[in-house]
């Protein structure tokens, strides 16, 4: 009785553990060129650094859609890459001017950045859960939190089918 109980325990803790190793993983495959993660023109923005605009802190996802520099109108909330010392951090601000010639925007402040920079407006926010994506998405955390838990599962259902077939099942005995 206990043994079935255990195996089917088991059974769903290991289904919901892959089922969120499988997202996380899939999350990781879809990194742009500068570490956010972009399915189509929806990007998952994970803040891992305090950015200096209202409304936005760290440790927040923000979903962010793209769209073309004819689109964006002065005051629109915007998100961008900026790369220094080849390392992208993520910007936030207000349009203050469109180039559209230049296919390009300007902040408020007077900072412009270029289509190629331009991630998009924000259309959903999540508080608290960036930190914790931000860990799952370090490489360490990734290794610790997916990988060895994954090998061990690995190797314990290989130890259970040896033991298995070497020893057979109860019933048989």
């Amino acid at each position: 009785m206990w043994e079935k109980v255990k195996s089917i325990l088991v059974t769903i803790f290991c289904f919901i553990y892959f089922s969120f190793a499988l997202s996380m993983t899939v999350l990781l495959l879809n990194f742009n060129d500068y570490g956010v993660t972009q399915f189509g023109e929806t990007s998952i923005v994970v803040l891992k650094e305090k950015v200096n605009f209202e409304g936005f802190k760290k440790g927040q996802v923000v979903i962010v859609e793209s769209e073309s520099v004819s689109n964006y109108q002065v005051g629109d909330i915007v998100f961008t890459y900026r790369v220094i010392n080849k390392i992208p951090h993520i910007e936030v601000g207000k349009v203050g001017e469109v180039y559209l010639n230049e296919r390009a925007i300007a902040y408020e402040n007077g900072d412009t950045y270029s289509e190629e920079y331009i991630i998009g407006k924000p259309t959903k926010t999540y508080n608290k859960m960036g930190t914790f994506l931000a860990v799952i998405q370090s490489k360490w955390g990734f290794l610790f939190i997916i990988l060895v838990p994954c090998f061990l599962l690995f190797i314990y259902q290989i130890f259970a089918l040896v033991v298995e077939i070497k020893y057979g099942s109860e019933s048989t005995v």
